[in-house]
């Protein structure tokens, strides 16, 4: 295998997932409100300031909601391209990044042949393309470490298995539990002393970030989402409701493997992440969207390549029907949808969005709602979003009301002022207050 060919696919992966998003971000896709929410948190670190971020309300510290120091490792590339449209170029980044040893490993040990089939359908996997659909979340960060962490655990360099793991506590709280269960995978894989230490810090990181860091950051001095654990109808209830979505999601995520995955110790890491979003009574967690299967890609991958290493039985069971799966989630998923020809055509309203955005000074304390949210928070810093925004009483509102039909003049007087309608085009109307 020539050395630079697992970096070819990297780039090649890499460009089509931020051409993914890049293209959305193009026709005026309304995704979710979290790239803002990122994209201010970034600037701020950028500045060498606390992560504020207005659009989750006044003052609001990110760190009180989820714990992702490691977002700044992105202010470098903001300071040269401060947009949000980096985020979404860097979510592609690292799971180009998470391709090298992934592929790598698995030609070393599998072979030319079975290896680059393996390489290409991890590429192409589906948690890749529905996250990137879903605009940037820092769980991207998670990508790379997890498939440098799971090499190391197939070539038993333990100890590097150990250092790999440990930056997942900067990616997201619940990224507690995943270093635990790295510490279960090593135990199982006979490194006792190992992964019991591993497994106990894990869960002590667990705890010491949701009861005490966490809550010192959050206006609340709590955990916001402690109780969607089991929601209000208890733990058994939300497990079985949809149990069938549930269950074809789990079905699915091994099925890209071919279910190779499962005779491999290193498939205990994903446990964590299945656990927490199938009893958590939140919808979007249950099923194969948004981007709650982007971290399981490189633990599936990785103990599919651990189990054919071990019992080359599976090789042909588990890269035909895995290739098969693969193939029917990629049929309908965004990828191919690079083929069609409309999906690289720009909104006809985007100069009318850019317009409206430019009659809004910098300064100005700006209310918006989520499909201008994403557009407005590279140019302004006092961006609010309109579920969130209390007490703040904006200098300007800016509306789609292709999203939402409103008078924008009476959703001004609710917040006490008065206010002028200063542009109206295509649908985005800017009203500015008067005194």
């Amino acid at each position: 295998m020539k050395r630079w060919m697992p970096w070819g696919w990297a780039v090649v992966v890499g460009v089509l997932y931020s051409l993914i998003s890049l293209l959305s971000w193009r026709r005026l896709t309304v995704n979710s409100w979290d790239n803002a929410i990122f994209e201010q948190a970034v600037k701020a670190y950028s500045r060498f300031e606390a992560p504020i971020v207005p659009v989750k309300g006044p003052d609001y510290n990110i760190l009180g909601d989820h714990f992702s120091p490691i977002d700044a490792l992105l202010a470098p590339a903001y300071w040269l391209f401060p947009s949000g449209q980096t985020l979404l170029v860097a979510q592609g980044v690292l799971i180009g990044l998470s391709v090298v040893p992934v592929t790598k490993l698995a030609v070393e040990r599998l072979g030319v042949r079975v290896g680059w089939t393996i390489a290409l359908m991890y590429g192409l996997a589906f948690g890749f393309g529905n996250a990137v659909v879903a605009d940037f979340h820092e769980v991207a960060f998670a990508v790379p470490i997890l498939a440098m962490a799971g090499v190391a655990f197939v070539e038993q360099r333990w100890s590097a298995v150990v250092w790999w793991s440990l930056p997942l506590l900067l990616v997201k709280e619940d990224m507690g539990v995943t270093v635990a269960a790295v510490g279960v995978a090593l135990w199982l894989a006979g490194e006792r002393r190992r992964g019991l230490l591993l497994a106990i810090g894990g869960a002590v990181a667990l705890v010491l970030v949701v009861w005490v860091v966490i809550p010192s950051f959050n206006t609340g001095g709590g955990y916001d989402y402690t109780d969607n654990l089991g929601g209000e109808v208890g733990l058994w209830e939300t497990l079985t409701t949809e149990a069938d979505r549930k269950l074809l999601t789990l079905l699915l995520t091994l099925g890209v493997t071919g279910f190779a995955a499962l005779w491999s110790p290193w498939a205990v890491v994903a446990a964590p992440t299945f656990v927490w979003r199938f009893f958590g009574d939140v919808e979007y967690y249950w099923g194969t969207e948004w981007h709650y299967s982007i971290v399981i890609m490189p633990i599936v991958f990785v103990a599919m390549i651990d189990a054919i290493g071990r019992r080359r039985w599976l090789e042909w069971p588990g890269v035909v029907l895995g290739a098969a799966v693969g193939g029917y989630l990629l049929a309908g998923g965004p990828l191919v949808k690079l083929l069609e020809p409309t999906t690289w055509d720009a909104s006809p309203r985007r100069e009318a969005l850019q317009d409206a955005i430019g009659t809004i000074p910098e300064d100005a304390v700006v209310e918006t709602d989520i499909a201008v949210l994403k557009y407005l928070t590279s140019s302004h810093d006092e961006a609010y979003w309109e579920g969130t925004i209390g007490d703040v009483v904006p200098d300007y509102l800016i509306f789609d009301r292709n999203l939402m039909p409103r008078d924008p003049l009476e959703h001004g007087a609710q917040h006490g002022g008065t206010y002028r309608i200063v542009f109206d085009r295509d649908g985005y109307v800017v009203a500015e207050k008067v005194g």
